[in-house]
């Protein structure tokens, strides 16, 4: 036979990790959830001793868009319990935020049995990039989506007088902020997609034109106007986000890593 017979597959040279149980799968997840868990309570917990000046932060981006349009920044409450449930969503938010790595930490070691061990490398690209993301998400949501997302809002009923209550605000703003930072997680998924043979690149590029309209979709769903243009803040980060991941699904899809490995040994 001749020697350049061709290569097998580089995945099949790699050591398989043992097979795990579907109840062993469950109770890996169940593991990784209490940990979490334990985790954002004690992020919760640090951070309760700061949520005035937290909330500083959280409602700035009503207060400017309220005295943009000259009307008094004050937000009101209806219940005597709502200022204190804020209180408990504000400090959640920012525990979330805080333990990020960790959690996502968590992840990635329920993630990782299913892996071959040349790819639990990836270890330190994923946490760097997940967490990247995530963050990425919650300050594009403050900096950019919800401040025109509100000065739209306000701006448009500005003949009337708002009472704007504090539950409200805050339950808008964890969900933008949150959302994104979801979102921006996008290439990530497409990673482990790729690399598990789910998706191709090919597959995703033919498919542009279908993913940009479901991305519209999504963003005129999650987008708290009516006005095309916060829609397109919504939309424009997840259509950027689609075309990194086309090129992620290149890097790391298997038929493409077999092509690479076939060159490399010509």
């Amino acid at each position: 036979m001749s020697d350049t017979a061709e290569l097998p597959p580089p995945d099949s040279l790699q050591d398989p990790m043992p097979a795990m149980s579907f109840l062993e799968h469950l109770e890996e997840l169940r593991k990784r959830i209490i940990y979490s868990l334990i985790a954002v309570m004690v992020g919760f917990f640090a951070c309760w001793n700061y949520h005035q000046f937290i909330f500083r932060y959280v409602q700035r981006p009503v207060m400017d868009a309220l005295q943009r349009n000259g009307m008094a920044e004050k937000l009101v409450y209806l219940n005597p319990t709502e200022p204190f449930n804020l209180y408990l969503k504000v400090a959640f938010l920012a525990g979330l935020f805080v333990t990020s790595p960790f959690v996502l930490y968590q992840v990635w070691l329920f993630i990782s049995p299913g892996l071959y061990r040349n790819e639990k490398r990836y270890v330190l690209p994923f946490m760097f990039s997940t967490v990247f993301l995530f963050l990425g998400g919650g300050l594009f949501a403050y900096k950019m989506v919800y401040p025109a997302a509100l000065n739209f809002l306000i701006d448009y009923g500005k003949q009337f007088q708002p009472m704007i209550t504090i539950g409200e605000y805050t339950d808008l703003f964890l969900t933008i902020m949150l959302g994104m930072g979801v979102i921006f997680e996008m290439p990530i998924l497409v990673f482990f997609l790729s690399m598990m043979g789910i998706v191709s690149p090919r597959w995703m590029w033919h498919n542009v034109r279908y993913s940009i309209l479901v991305i519209f979709i999504i963003a005129a769903i999650l987008t708290p106007t009516t006005d095309i243009l916060n829609m397109c803040l919504f939309a424009a980060p997840m259509v950027g986000l689609y075309i990194l991941s086309i090129g992620v699904a290149w890097m790391v899809h298997p038929a493409q890593r077999r092509a690479r490995q076939a060159r490399k040994g010509q």
